[in-house]
């Protein structure tokens, strides 16, 4: 038999699982953000020692003592378990429960602190037209998906010249 009580219980059932499916993605999303910055910290700082850029991430999955492959999988869609989590965190020196806290826009890399600095400097010594363009090419970039940034995007993107054409 149908009841207003029972479809109000129903609905709460469904908000619980919707809320709690919303904190799963979130936990996911912000260990995935989490574990990317400790890469990207691990690299900026691997590569100013001096160290080849090739083998780095193998390295660093290493450092993790994860495959890979695995590796490959969590920086593109394998949800970081507890498990896997506390393992992280222990080989990386941070406390328990870091993974899980949003740390993304706590600090600037040296990498991005140095585009900014070059970003304000170019800003800085444009007159109105350059700066529109400026704003106008950051804007494009941004916009675009990394899938349809071409050869020249990725070439400035890892800090070589484009080809020119």
């Amino acid at each position: 038999m149908f009841t207003l009580a029972s479809t109000r219980c129903d609905n709460a059932a469904w908000d619980s699982v919707a809320f709690e499916t919303q904190a799963v993605a979130n936990t996911t999303i912000t260990r995935r953000r989490n574990v990317l910055a400790l890469f990207q910290a691990y690299a900026e700082k691997t590569l100013a020692s001096g160290a080849a850029p090739k083998g780095l991430e193998q390295a660093y999955a290493a450092t993790l003592q994860i495959s890979p492959s695995m590796w490959g999988q969590i920086k593109s869609a394998r949800p970081i378990g507890d498990k896997l989590a506390r393992q992280i965190e222990v080989l990386s020196r941070k406390p328990v429960g870091w993974l899980d806290e949003n740390h993304h826009a706590d600090v600037l890399t040296p990498g991005e602190k140095a585009f900014l600095d070059l970003s304000l400097q170019a800003w800085r010594s444009a007159d109105s037209a350059g700066r529109k363009v400026l704003k106008q090419t950051l804007r494009q970039v941004a916009s675009e998906a990394p899938e349809d940034l071409g050869p020249s995007r990725n070439a400035l993107v890892d800090g070589r010249r484009p080809a020119q054409s």
